[in-house]
């Protein structure tokens, strides 16, 4: 919670501040596994922030699994009061559902319609979407990681499904895309792997071990073909805070990387976090 500031016994004015804060990407599994979910994207044009102190944590993605394991859920990213949750894991093993998170994890070829749900935990707008699901009888394709912007697609026939494209920040914040899910694997009864989404999220795999989402993007891993292979990690999140430089700057930022290196451009100040927690405090 934030540390209100006074200044010769009278309230500071609120700051406006635009944010972007995109959690880390689910880790993808092993054996004919779907693929991971994106980490949950939330932004805000303008926000009110009060002087004083607010924690920001840039989530890491989750680790890959182990042979037929599946992968683990991806870090929470943090601005003060503003959560975004960890991508779903990618599903491992041919039985496997892929995990909830700010975006959910496909389900394993030979699942079926179980998958991993996204927004979870729920916010308004909604950080995420639901991941896809896998075919029950053979080829066994599997489901794609849902992203932020696009639910992951289910598997059809042969083909593995597609990781869920992610959102694009505003023009303001760099307009680049974030949050995509991962493509779901292949399966040795005929299944081709999907792709990713955009935004960072890895494609899925037919050989070897899996990819990995894009550093500080919340991409989603890709799913992998066998259980003699492992999972990868999921991308880094990102934190973005941008507001007009007639305000100080920040002081603080102790084991941030980014903090140090404001661009101040246009009337305003914007800091991009790419690792670390911390905590920052406004004038």
């Amino acid at each position: 919670m934030p540390i209100l500031g006074i200044v010769s016994g009278a309230f500071r004015v609120p700051i406006s501040v635009e944010y972007l804060v995109v959690a880390g990407g689910g880790g993808g599994g092993s054996e004919g596994s779907g693929g991971a979910g994106a980490g949950g994207f939330r932004t805000d044009p303008a926000f009110s922030v009060m002087a004083g102190t607010y924690t920001i944590t840039v989530g890491g993605g989750g680790a890959g699994g182990g042979p037929s394991d599946p992968g683990s859920v991806g870090i929470a990213s943090v601005f003060g009061t503003i959560s975004s949750a960890g991508g779903g894991y990618g599903s491992g093993g041919a039985y496997n559902i892929g995990g909830n998170g700010g975006s959910g994890g496909g389900s394993s070829g030979g699942q079926g319609t179980s998958r991993g749900s996204g927004n979870t935990p729920s916010t308004s707008p909604s950080q995420g979407n639901n991941g896809g699901t896998g075919i029950a009888v053979s080829p066994y394709s599997s489901g794609g990681g849902g992203g932020a912007g696009q639910v992951g697609a289910s598997g059809s026939g042969a083909q593995s499904g597609a990781g869920g494209n992610g959102t694009a920040a505003s023009a303001n914040l760099g307009g680049a895309t974030y949050a995509g899910g991962g493509g779901g694997g292949g399966h040795s009864s005929g299944a081709t792997f999907g792709s990713g989404g955009t935004g960072g999220g890895a494609a899925g795999k037919n050989t070897g071990n899996g990819n990995a989402g894009s550093p500080n993007t919340g991409g989603g891993a890709g799913g992998t073909y066998s259980g003699s292979w492992v999972g990868a990690a999921g991308g880094s999140g990102i934190v973005i805070i941008r507001y007009a430089d007639s305000f100080a700057a920040l002081t603080g930022g102790s084991g941030l990387t980014g903090f140090s290196t404001p661009v101040v451009s246009g009337g305003f100040r914007t800091y991009t976090f790419t690792s670390g927690t911390g905590t920052v405090t406004f004038p």
